[in-house]
C-alpha cells in the first residue's frame, strides 16, 4: 500500500467520524426549531468544555438569546437537547406531566463512582421507593427536633467568628460556610462531630474540598463522562477526587455498626438507612448494596454542606455590598431574640419574614443548580403546541436565565428582597423561581437548606458586621469548572464584632 492509499484510508476515517458527529445537526432545523449553530464533536458545550464559561453562565446566554422562543434546540455533544424557555411548559414537564418526565438523564457508572448511586441520578424504579423512604427525614417534625442541634453549631460558628473578627485578614466566606454546614450535617445527618469549624486538619473538611475543588482531573472527568462513557466507566475510577469513596464509606458502615452493637437510636439520616438495611423488603425491585446506602449518605453530606454554604456565602457578599438590607436585617435579628429571652427558636425563625426575603432574594440572583434536565421516558407532544419530542431526548431549563430575566425581575443584577414580599411574589408564576426545583422531583433537603443557612446568616450578622475588602471580587465571576454555580477563587470579606 502506498503513501496516496494510506491518506485515502485516513482520510475516509476522518471523513466518517465527521459525518457520524454532525449527522444529527439538522434534527431542529428540520423540525422548524430555532438554536444556536453547534461545533463538530462538543455541539453547543465549546465554552464550557473549554473552561471559559460555566455552564450556568452558557445556559443563560443561550436563554437571553432565544428568550422569545418559547423552546429552542441545542446540542450535547451530537445528541439534540431541547431547552424549555415557556413557563407554562415548564410547568407541565415538573408538575403536571412528571410521570412522563421523572428521570434526570444524568448517567449512572458503578464501577467508576462507587458513590454515584444516589438519589439526585438515579433512574426512576430506585428513586421513587428510595424517595418515599428517605423523605420523613425532612418532616417539620424531624426539622422542630434537630433544631437544637443546629442551633448548637451555631455556637461553634460564634467563637469561631470572634477569632476571625480579632484579626485583621480578610476572611474566605464560603469556606467559613463550608465548616459550619460540614458541623451541622455531621450532627444532624450522622451523629458524629466532625470539628470542622474548631480543627482546621478535620478529615470531614478535607474530603469536602475535595468533592468540589475545580482542577485539571475534573474537567477530564467530565469531558470523559460526557463524550466517552464507555471509557470513562472502565478508567473513571481513577479519576475521583482521591480518598473520597472509601472514606465516606467507612464512615458510614462504622457508624451504623457501632449503632446497632450499642443499640444506640437517633431520629436522623444514618438511622434511617439502618432500618432500610435491615428491612430490604419495603423496597421493591431495589438491590440494598453497601454502596447503594453509602451513597444516599455521600449526597446528603456533599450537596448537604455544598449548596447550603454557597448561599450563605452569597448572602454574605450581596450584604457587604448592600449596608442599608444588612442593618436592616440586624435589626430583625436583634428583635426576634429580644422577643424570645435572648434565644433562637424554631418557631422565631419561621417568624422572621426579612430574613427570609433576603434568603429568596441571595437564591434568586444565585440558584446554586443553574439549570434542571429531565428526560422523556416516551414520546410526547407539549400542550397548545405542536412540538413533538422522542423518547429518550433530555429536556433543559435554564433556571438561571429565567430568575435573572429583566422581564420576570426588573433590575435583575440589583439585590433587592422586597422582590420576595407576599404581594410581589403572588403575581409571579410558580415557574420563576425554581432554585430547590419544582414538582415531585424537587430539592429533598430544601426545608433543612432553609434552617441551616438561615441559622448560619442569623449568627455572623446578629453581632458581627461584614464589609467589603481589596480582595473581593466585584463583579461577580463563577467558576467555569463546576456544575453548580460557585464564586471563582471564593468570597473574601472582613468582619468586624458589632455587638453594641
Amino acid at each position: 500500500m502506498d503513501y496516496f492509499q494510506i491518506l485515502c484510508a485516513i482520510g475516509a476515517v476522518l471523513l466518517a467520524i465527521y459525518y457520524y458527529y454532525t449527522s444529527t445537526y439538522d434534527h431542529w432545523k428540520n423540525r422548524g426549531i430555532p438554536g444556536p449553530k453547534p461545533r463538530v464533536f462538543v455541539g453547543n458545550f465549546y465554552d464550557i468544555l473549554t473552561g471559559r464559561m460555566s455552564i450556568g453562565d452558557k445556559m443563560k446566554q443561550l436563554y437571553n438569546e432565544y428568550k422569545d422562543e418559547p423552546v429552542f434546540g441545542i446540542f450535547e455533544g451530537r445528541s439534540p437537547g431541547l431547552v424549555i424557555n415557556d413557563l407554562n411548559l415548564i410547568q407541565d414537564v415538573l408538575v403536571r406531566d412528571f410521570a412522563t418526565f421523572v428521570d434526570r438523564g444524568f448517567p449512572i457508572f458503578p464501577k467508576a463512582e462507587p458513590l454515584g448511586e444516589h438519589l439526585f441520578a438515579l433512574e426512576p424504579e430506585r428513586w421513587r421507593p428510595l424517595r418515599a423512604k428517605l423523605s420523613p427525614i425532612f418532616t417539620s417534625g424531624k426539622l422542630k427536633d434537630i433544631f437544637p442541634l443546629i442551633v448548637e453549631c451555631a455556637g461553634n460558628l460564634e467563637r469561631y467568628l470572634d477569632r476571625m473578627a480579632k484579626g485583621n485578614d480578610p476572611v474566605e466566606c464560603r469556606d467559613m460556610a463550608a465548616k459550619f454546614t460540614t458541623d451541622v450535617i455531621g450532627s444532624c445527618a450522622f451523629g458524629i462531630s466532625m470539628e470542622a469549624l474548631s480543627n482546621e486538619e478535620s478529615e470531614f473538611r478535607k474530603m469536602g474540598r475535595l468533592v468540589f475543588a475545580p482542577c485539571l482531573r475534573l474537567t477530564i472527568k467530565e469531558i470523559c463522562k460526557q463524550f466517552t462513557p464507555f471509557l470513562y466507566n472502565q478508567i473513571g475510577r481513577v479519576l475521583q477526587p482521591k480518598g473520597v469513596d472509601q472514606f465516606l464509606e467507612d464512615v458510614v458502615r462504622d457508624t451504623m455498626k457501632y449503632r446497632e452493637e450499642n443499640n444506640i437510636t437517633r431520629p436522623d439520616f444514618i438511622n434511617t438507612l439502618i432500618e432500610l438495611k435491615n428491612n430490604p423488603d419495603k423496597l421493591e425491585n431495589v438491590e440494598l448494596t453497601n454502596s447503594l446506602l453509602a451513597a444516599q449518605a455521600f449526597v446528603f453530606f456533599a450537596a448537604g454542606f455544598e449548596t447550603s454554604s454557597t448561599t450563605m456565602a452569597h448572602a454574605l457578599y450581596e450584604l457587604a455590598q448592600h449596608q442599608d438590607v444588612q442593618d436592616k436585617l440586624r435589626q430583625e435579628i436583634r428583635e426576634t431574640y429580644q422577643s424570645n429571652d435572648g434565644r433562637l427558636t424554631y418557631q422565631a425563625l419561621k417568624d422572621m419574614k426579612y430574613l427570609n426575603k433576603v434568603f429568596k432574594e441571595t437564591l434568586r440572583k444565585y440558584p446554586v443548580i443553574p439549570v434542571l434536565t429531565r428526560v422523556a421516558s416516551e414520546k410526547y407532544t407539549f400542550k397548545g403546541t405542536k412540538i413533538t419530542v422522542e423518547k429518550g431526548l433530555k429536556i433543559w431549563i435554564p433556571i438561571y436565565g429565567i430568575q435573572k430575566d429583566p422581564n420576570i425581575y426588573p433590575d435583575p443584577d440589583n439585590f433587592d428582597p422586597e422582590r420576595f414580599d407576599d404581594v410581589a411574589e403572588a403575581t409571579r408564576h410558580p415557574m420563576t423561581f425554581l432554585s430547590f426545583g419544582n414538582g415531585p422531583r424537587n430539592c429533598i433537603g430544601g426545608r433543612f437548606a432553609h434552617y441551616q443557612s438561615k441559622i448560619g446568616i442569623i449568627t455572623i450578622i446578629r453581632n458581627y458586621k461584614v464589609d467589603l475588602c481589596e480582595e473581593t471580587l466585584i463583579p461577580y465571576k463563577s467558576e467555569p469548572r463546576l456544575f453548580v454555580l460557585t464564586p471563582k477563587d471564593g468570597i473574601y470579606l472582613k468582619i468586624t464584632n458589632c455587638q453594641t
